[in-house]
């Protein structure tokens, strides 16, 4: 199974069009046109009936209380976890194509509800939790949103964007699931997988 994921080749910069924060001189970092970048598959296996896509950054500091703090680094061996930044279940059998600013154009504060989107169902990503405590911010993100790395962070981060071909038309998820929730139901059902990976930064010593 081939993907292509348009404006992104792997190992290179993810273009700011698609990047939920942008750099800005005065106060590190602005929100950006976070729009999803266009996602386009073909050879695709015999007895797919659904699709899953999901981003994932799996670089985002464990720790964040140095996160975006003036006079402080997050150092580059700090341990990582994995941050969802997009996720869309229950693709139909027969896409072969999600369009450039279709899941997402623009940030939205207090974000998108979970549930059906243009294409497929979408899932919970990271920034409710991320942004959980901001009064401005707060609220259910679903489906896509770009990235946002720590301003300080030593570390360049990667986005891996992921198809995968699963033999059931559904996993049967609903309401506010998150990232290990689609991991956990898409197991034993993958037909095939195909990834591409960009990278992006806020750090003006890494850009």
């Amino acid at each position: 199974m081939k993907l292509t994921v348009s404006g992104i080749h792997n190992g290179q910069p993810i273009p700011e069009q698609f990047a939920f924060g942008v750099p800005n001189a005065n106060d590190h970092m602005s929100f950006g046109p976070n729009r999803n970048p266009e996602l386009v598959w073909d050879a695709v296996p015999e007895g797919t009936k659904s699709f899953v896509v999901t981003m994932f950054d799996p670089d985002v500091p464990s720790v964040a209380d140095d996160v975006n703090q003036e006079g402080r680094t997050i150092p580059r061996d700090l341990p990582r976890v994995d941050f969802f930044h997009w996720l869309l279940v229950d693709i139909p059998a027969e896409v072969r194509r999600i369009p450039e600013g279709e899941d997402s154009d623009g940030v939205i504060p207090k974000g998108k509800a979970a549930g059906a989107g243009p294409i497929g169902i979408r899932g919970i990503n990271n920034y409710t939790q991320f942004l959980a405590g901001n009064p401005d911010m707060g609220g259910t993100y679903a489906g896509y949103d770009g990235p946002c790395p720590p301003w300080n962070d030593e570390r360049l981060h990667h986005y891996h964007f992921e198809l995968h071909a699963l033999d059931v038309a559904s996993l049967g998820l609903s309401g506010d699931f998150d990232g290990e929730a689609v991991r956990q139901a898409m197991a034993g059902h993958v037909l095939a997988s195909a990834r591409v990976t960009g990278t992006y930064t806020l750090n003006p010593n890494l850009r």
